[in-house]
């Protein structure tokens, strides 16, 4: 009987797979209030995070955390609200920021804080609003609906250029990924033995089963190559073809 291969041990959530609290200097959140200014006190590295954190000071008392945007300095002001200018680094609902413009930590829910568009030098765009819904397009392309009171970062998120600086050696990009719970290299399946992984063994690398997996199977079993959009399609096709 082989092992549970690494995907399914990562997929338990184990401390061995956990990110470092130690390396996370703060969960980035937007703060409760509706309406309310507030000044960046500093701008700190956070291992954890791609981005850097800004430390703000809000006129109601509240100091939080928020994701860095392109351009911010130490000093400088941010609005929180409906009535704020359209400005980089002003917090706005969706529905108060007009068509064309980026924005990033995008809220899926109204104060929930802020949950999509949060990595380094990544933005969405505002595409159109309608009756309750704005519609976004995220950094992979992808359009998606999102309630108009949600609110969002005006701008890009900070530290884009951080992919174009080389690792130079391999210890960097251990420690480096190691911050964010990730795998830092990774070993083919067919070049396991067989009690590592079920592509592993025999007398030359050959996966010896079907490396596709479906798209419909479960977490556990979803590991490696998914079936094709492209061959799915072409299946619904012909089936339709001998119908007629």
């Amino acid at each position: 009987m082989g092992k549970r291969i690494i995907p399914q041990r990562r997929g338990k959530g184990s401390q061995t797979y956990r990110s470092p609290s130690h390396r996370h200097l703060a969960e980035p959140r937007y703060p409760r209030s509706q309406e309310t200014t507030g000044i960046v006190r500093e701008l700190h590295h956070s291992p954890g995070h791609t981005a850097p954190l800004a430390e703000v000071a809000f006129d109601n008392g509240e100091t939080t955390f928020l994701l860095a945007h392109h351009s911010m300095f130490k000093g400088g002001k941010i609005e929180l609200g409906h009535k704020s200018k359209i400005k980089n680094g002003n917090i706005l609902p969706l529905k108060s920021i007009p068509v064309g413009y980026f924005v990033h930590n995008i809220e899926l829910e109204p104060l929930d804080g802020g949950k999509l568009v949060r990595s380094a030098g990544t933005y969405a765009t505002v595409i159109s609003h309608g009756k309750g819904k704005t519609t976004i397009k995220l950094p992979s392309g992808k359009f998606k609906n999102v309630d108009s009171r949600s609110r969002a970062t005006i701008g890009i998120v900070a530290g884009g250029g951080h992919k174009d600086k080389p690792f130079v050696k391999a210890g960097k990009k251990f420690h480096t990924y190691r911050s964010r719970a990730k795998r830092p290299k990774k070993v083919r399946g067919i070049a396991m033995n067989a009690v590592n992984h079920p592509h592993g063994g025999g007398d030359h690398q050959h996966v010896g089963v079907p490396s596709t997996v479906s798209a419909n199977a479960p977490p556990g079993r979803k590991v490696g190559r998914l079936s094709s959009k492209r061959t799915k399609k072409k299946k619904k096709k012909e089936l339709k073809e001998r119908k007629r």
